[in-house]
């Protein structure tokens, strides 16, 4: 098992381009189930969640190939519509091959999934969906059972005690865009990956529209073609690096950072007093000394991303001041907040808000990663303490950022990898 080492104390300075978007390519890759034809999906990150996907798309017996950022799918033959436990267990977002193998065979069996420590994320609302649309639902032994002799358009309302669902209206976009009729998802999430999904499933031969809203609407087709895809730049990686180049007062050009997928971010970075420019495909951070602090409150996009919640927290840790961040939408999703305060930041939980009293400095030590973007937020940590950070369990880190621990030295971070 690896772990990351880090000596702190250096300026980021460079451009680095940001990889295909994690979040975006699961779902792709799971869609290519809805059609016997090949897909092509172009700027993948070599993830660690990547290949598990691809895994399962092999074990339902497509043929999938990823090589040099391209992954091909062919789902001619598929031999099984059972997603096993013991690779849907390690990705909550594998869970989006239900809608496809239900749009496709008109029926499924995909084991609940599991993924990162972060607090309970119920599949309710993808239950809830998938009836509307005619399916008969069971759990069986830890796996959901889905079955239906027909798919039906139906008008449903998809909001759930925290806001919207990416990955429920993921899958019931999916199973939707084979089902007879129109069908009207209300509360659907506005994601740019929802967006991306939307727009490769038109490319295929779908009819949706209003993707990008909360109500999007899909006419049934009665199949779906192969296509070639450039996944979108991954929002959360762009928005790692800008806050990298920030709480290191650096300056760097981050390309494949879109102004337009980043609003809240950006807007509280700026409030914060961070210098953000345009810059040729992407964005341009620049030093400043003095920053202060902001008060966050993660929300469905276009709100504050919960993904960036824990890297924004790092930042507030070294900005002199008081500043709350409060997770609306994962209300236990603090698990780095332990690991941060053994590297000498103060902050305190109160329920679903964190206080943070802004130190001039953190101090390197060693540290265990919790989760994707807790992991991520050490890193940050790590990079402006003095001294020496080793950051274990990065497998969590894996899951979501290709080639983390080299942009940052292009950067001129020094930053390594060693065996535990």
């Amino acid at each position: 098992m690896d772990k990351l080492v880090i000596e702190g104390g250096v300026s980021l300075k460079g451009t680095t381009q940001v990889s295909g978007a994690k979040n975006s390519v699961l779902p792709l890759l799971a869609a290519c189930l809805l059609t016997n034809e090949r897909c092509r999906i172009k700027n993948v990150p070599n993830l660690r969640d990547v290949n598990t996907m691809i895994k399962i798309l092999r074990s339902l017996g497509a043929y999938a190939e990823f090589s040099n950022g391209e992954v091909v799918v062919e789902a001619k033959n598929l031999k099984s519509h059972s997603a096993d436990y013991k690779l849907v267990s390690t990705m909550r977002a594998s869970f989006c091959v239900l809608g496809p193998l239900l749009g496709r065979l008109r029926k499924a069996k995909v084991s609940l999934p599991g993924g990162c420590i972060i607090g309970v994320r119920p599949v309710d609302l993808h239950v809830k969906g998938i009836v509307s649309l005619g399916a008969r639902v069971e759990v069986q032994g830890g796996y959901v059972v889905v079955e239906a002799k027909s798919l039906h358009g139906a008008n449903m309302y998809l909001g759930g005690a925290f806001g919207s669902s990416v990955l429920a209206t993921d899958n019931v976009m999916m199973a939707a865009v084979l089902a007879k009729g129109k069908t009207v998802i209300e509360s659907a999430a506005c994601e740019p990956e929802v967006v991306d999904l939307a727009n490769f499933l038109n490319k295929m031969g779908a009819k949706i529209k209003g993707h990008g809203t909360p109500c999007i609407e899909i006419e049934g087709v009665r199949h779906l073609h192969g296509t070639d895809y450039h996944v979108i730049p991954d929002r959360i990686e762009a928005g790692t690096f800008i806050l990298a180049t920030a709480i290191t007062k650096g300056d760097c050009i981050i390309k494949g950072a879109f102004k337009e997928h980043l609003g809240a971010l950006l807007d509280k970075l700026i409030e914060a007093g961070v210098k953000i420019e345009d810059a040729d495909g992407g964005l341009r951070v620049r030093p400043r000394k003095n920053l202060k602090p902001v008060n966050i409150t993660t929300l469905p996009y276009p709100g504050f991303p919960t993904d960036m919640q824990a890297q924004v927290m790092s930042l507030m840790s070294v900005t002199p001041g008081i500043s709350i961040i409060t997770e609306k939408i994962y209300p236990d999703r603090f698990m780095h907040v332990a690991e941060l305060n053994r590297m000498g930041a103060n902050v305190m939980r109160e329920g679903p808000h964190a206080i943070v009293s802004g130190k001039k400095s953190l101090s390197g030590a060693p540290v265990m990663a919790s989760d994707l973007r807790a992991s991520a937020a050490l890193v940050l940590a790590g990079l402006i303490a003095k001294g020496r950070t080793e950051i274990s369990r990065i497998y969590h880190l894996d899951r979501g950022y290709e080639n983390l621990e080299l942009k940052l030295q292009k950067l001129g971070a020094r930053v390594w990898r060693e065996k535990e």
